[in-house]
């Protein structure tokens, strides 16, 4: 905490500060689908079952897995269908409880599996790929375009150095998926939702990995 907080707000009642933790396994996969547009909020009803690697309850529980399909898929992870022979592996990932027994409260660990899951587990990829064509539906400059992705999901602009940053980084998608199409449908191509037909296919998984790249700040997997 700052000495201007400390002054303006000795006893924390505008909630200014608090202790900085990574974000509980369904909290990171909502707020994904929320900023990309894709979260369904209906409340209540039945559970469902989202993407989950194939096969995993044929090994394991000698059972099929019937995933779910259209707005179930992006329903908030609260309704997520739970197996606890079989739990959700990216929940685990991220220190959900297996639910075999009753917790206090959850471990919170960082591993380089979970910053695997990020960028590549399917609902992020995808909520990736929705964000990205958000960005280039605004119909503004390029920079308005990363300025407004940013804020979208960080609830602030970017510093001149965060700018020049995802800039260069653009630049870099553009010209690698200009040359390789084939890598660049194979991007967009995750998940059930479709990508927009009117844009380019290079543009959108160049936007693609630059919303990737916005979905795995710190501050945004973090409550700094």
């Amino acid at each position: 905490v700052t000495r201007e907080q400390l002054i303006a707000d000795p006893e924390n009642i505008w909630l200014g500060r608090a202790a900085r933790l990574r974000l509980p396994a369904e909290t990171l996969r909502d707020q994904a689908l929320a900023v990309s547009g894709l979260l369904n909020g209906k409340i209540g009803g039945p559970s469902v079952k989202p993407y989950q690697p194939e096969g995993l309850w044929k090994e394991i529980a000698s059972q099929a897995y019937d995933q779910g399909s259209g707005k179930d898929l992006y329903r908030r992870g609260m309704y997520t269908f739970w197996k606890r022979t079989v739990p959700p592996p990216t929940m685990l990932t991220f220190d959900a409880s297996s639910r075999e027994i009753c917790v206090l409260s959850r471990s919170r660990t960082n591993t380089p599996l979970q910053a695997l899951a990020l960028l590549n587990e399917i609902s992020y990829v995808e909520a990736a790929r929705n964000l990205g064509q958000q960005m280039i539906l605004q119909n503004i400059s390029t920079e308005d375009r990363l300025r407004w992705g940013w804020r979208q999901v960080t609830s602030r602009m970017p510093s001149d150095y965060e700018m020049s940053v995802l800039l260069k980084s653009l630049q870099r998608n553009i010209q690698r998926y200009s040359a390789d199409q084939k890598a660049a449908k194979q991007l967009i191509s995750f998940g059930e939702s479709q990508a927009d037909e009117s844009l380019k296919t290079h543009e959108l998984a160049a936007y693609t990995v630059i919303a990737s790249m916005l979905l795995n700040l710190d501050e945004v997997i973090n409550r700094e």
